[in-house]
């Protein structure tokens, strides 16, 4: 990996080896590092990330955009509207 990267996790905190991305943000090897999650949340005060150099840690909402809970919206009343008028969607017990 070049030490020019920036690791992005926005999936799962257990992804993430969260010593050895300090080790290698605080040594050089990777440039920076941005987490919407963590192995646990929330973040205790013992992770090492906590004081890694070039970490940013958001409070997991990275999925909160305007736009991400306008067609969560849409969805949820598009799926409401079928089911009203019997064709329900997205079903999941078939």
């Amino acid at each position: 990996m070049k030490q020019s990267c920036v690791l992005i996790n926005t999936a799962r905190g257990g992804l993430i080896d969260e010593a050895a991305l300090t080790e290698a943000l605080n040594g050089g090897k990777i440039a920076g590092a941005c987490l919407d999650t963590l192995s646990e949340e929330p973040m205790r005060a013992d992770n090492p990330l906590a004081n890694a150099k070039n970490c940013l840690i958001t409070p997991h909402i990275a999925w909160m955009p305007k736009e991400t809970r306008q067609r969560l919206i849409g969805t949820a009343a598009a799926n409401l509207k079928a089911f009203i008028e019997g064709a329900p969607k997205n079903v999941i017990d078939k």
